[in-house]
C-alpha cells in the first residue's frame, strides 16, 4: 500500500510560480515511478511530468522549459516546480506512483493516486 498526499496548490497570477509537493508513504517498491497528472473541468486528463526509477524525466510539451520534477533521495517526497504559469495551467494536479522499472510515462495505468491539489492561474 502507498499513500500520496499533495500540497502547495493555490492561486497565482499569470507569470507567477508555485511548487507542489507530494508526500509518499508505504512500500518503496511501489514508488519507483512517480509523476504528476492534471485535469481541468471539461478537459482531457494530461500527463504533466514523470520521473523513473533511474531518475530520467519526461515532460509534456505544454510545460517543457517551465516545470521541473524532482524528488528526495529516499523518494518519500516528490516536487513539481512550476514557473511562468499561465491560465492554461489551471487544473487539479494529482501525484501518482507505480512499481514499474521502465515505461514511466502517462500512458500506463498508475496504481496509486493522491487526492489532488488545486492550482488556479488568473490573467
Amino acid at each position: 500500500q502507498v499513500q500520496l498526499v499533495e500540497s502547495g496548490g493555490g492561486s497565482v497570477q499569470s507569470g507567477g510560480s508555485l511548487r507542489l509537493s507530494c508526500a509518499a508513504s508505504g512500500d518503496a517498491n511501489y514508488r519507483r515511478c512517480m509523476g504528476w497528472f492534471r485535469q481541468a473541468p471539461g478537459k482531457q486528463r494530461e500527463g504533466v511530468t514523470f520521473i523513473g526509477f533511474d531518475g530520467r524525466t519526461t515532460y509534456a510539451n505544454s510545460v517543457k522549459g517551465r516545470f521541473t520534477i524532482t524528488r528526495d533521495n529516499d523518494k518519500t517526497t516528490l516536487y513539481l516546480q512550476m514557473n511562468s504559469l499561465t491560465p492554461e495551467d489551471t487544473a487539479m494536479y494529482y501525484c501518482v506512483a507505480d512499481s514499474t522499472f521502465f515505461g514511466c510515462d502517462p500512458g500506463r495505468a498508475f496504481r496509486f493516486w493522491g487526492p489532488g491539489t488545486q492550482v488556479n492561474v488568473s490573467l
